[in-house]
């Protein structure tokens, strides 16, 4: 767990946060997987059908894709 450091005003209240750089970019990376959690997710629920894997391979081998 990232341990913080806090920035404060001179009344004592928590203006910012300080984190280890390699605490900030685990903190990113985890960030960047939920949003692409949740788009996918977003997705799944508008999707009005789905394709087979399978239809989908067979598709990109006749326009040259795959």
């Amino acid at each position: 767990m990232a341990k913080a450091q806090y920035l404060i005003d001179d009344k004592g209240k928590k203006k910012a946060v300080l984190l280890d750089i390699k605490d900030y970019q685990q903190f990113i990376k985890r960030l960047e997987d939920l949003e692409d959690a949740l788009s996918l997710d977003e997705a799944v629920r508008s999707a009005r059908s789905f394709k087979d894997y399978s239809e989908i391979r067979r598709e990109l081998k006749q326009e040259g894709r795959l």
